[in-house]
């Protein structure tokens, strides 16, 4: 089998299963409280990276952490899985899953503001374009959830999802910053390795119920499905394809098929300001990652 045919099977399976987890979220918050979601899924994604750190012998790298990089993955680790996904599952556990995962799913625009503002990353005057489109998106979205139900949105909901697109931003840049200094695998180990102590802790401190094998099971499948295995399997498709940006264009498949899945298996109505605003979501990413991307290299090799 050729090296792209193997890389486009492990991205197509990452993509498909990133498109299962909204659905598997709504599903798992009818068994345990998000945070007893949170505690089980990453405890299951710390043991799913700990046997990929033993499978490539990897462990002789944490040895060689000095304590100065200890505390940046202590301080990870509160970020992604602690932070980002409490609030995004306390975000899905308030909102319908159709509201919910195309809010944050606009991290990448949330992104651009970030490195502007942080990294000191100009905008480019046309990408502001890409941006006003998606977050026009966000803005339909929101507003056409205030019909869905007797009771309406709650306005902490919405919230919660933009926050959650924030937080994983935020993460992404400060990952991206060290992507050189770390294996990928080692800072998914050890961001999970101190995420899932501080959840223990908490634990300790508030209590949890999980009794039920639905729970547990749902879960793990989140643990295993949405925070592991696609992005192990997405990074050994990065790695082996020859073309890079076929790759990442599947991922803009994963938000539409989780609609999908959202309407089959959760029976929830798809309101059509859902369709039009994730569309216009996308939209504007692309229009950002492949119709600015020519000008800024352009630029780059003219400096």
């Amino acid at each position: 089998m050729k090296e792209n045919t193997k890389a486009l099977m492990l991205a197509g399976f990452a993509v498909l299963s990133w498109s299962t987890v909204a659905t598997a979220f709504k599903i798992a918050l009818t068994h345990l409280t998000y945070f007893e979601m949170l505690l089980v899924a990453s405890c299951t994604s710390l043991v799913i990276f700990a046997l990929v750190m033993t499978i490539q012998r990897k462990w002789g790298l944490v040895g060689k952490l000095t304590s100065r990089q200890w505390g940046l993955f202590a301080g990870l680790g509160l970020l992604n899985p602690v932070a980002y996904y409490l609030v995004l599952f306390r975000a899905y556990n308030l909102l319908p899953a159709q509201v919910a995962q195309p809010i944050n799913y606009a991290w990448p625009i949330v992104l651009l503001i970030l490195l502007a503002l942080f990294a000191h990353q100009p905008i480019p005057s046309r990408k502001y374009i890409g941006m006003f489109v998606s977050l026009g998106g966000v803005t339909l979205i929101s507003m056409g959830s205030g019909q869905m139900g007797d009771g309406g949105i709650p306005v902490g909901g919405l919230l919660l999802a933009a926050l959650s697109a924030l937080l994983w931003a935020s993460y992404w840049m400060l990952n991206n910053k060290y992507k050189d200094s770390f294996d990928s695998i080692l800072t998914c180990f050890m961001s999970f390795l101190f995420g899932t102590l501080y959840l223990v802790a908490g634990a300790c401190v508030t209590g949890v119920n999980i009794s039920t094998l639905p729970g547990i099971l749902s879960g793990m499948y989140v643990g295993g499905f949405e925070m592991g295995i696609p992005f192990i399997c997405f990074g050994l498709a990065m790695r082996k394809t020859t073309n890079p940006a076929l790759i990442n264009q599947l991922c803009y498949l994963s938000p539409f098929l989780s609609l999908f899945l959202i309407a089959v298996v959760l029976g929830e109505q798809i309101a059509t300001t859902t369709y039009i605003g994730l569309i216009l979501i996308v939209l504007g990413i692309v229009f950002n990652q492949y119709f600015v991307k020519e000008k800024r290299t352009k630029t780059a090799a003219a400096k």
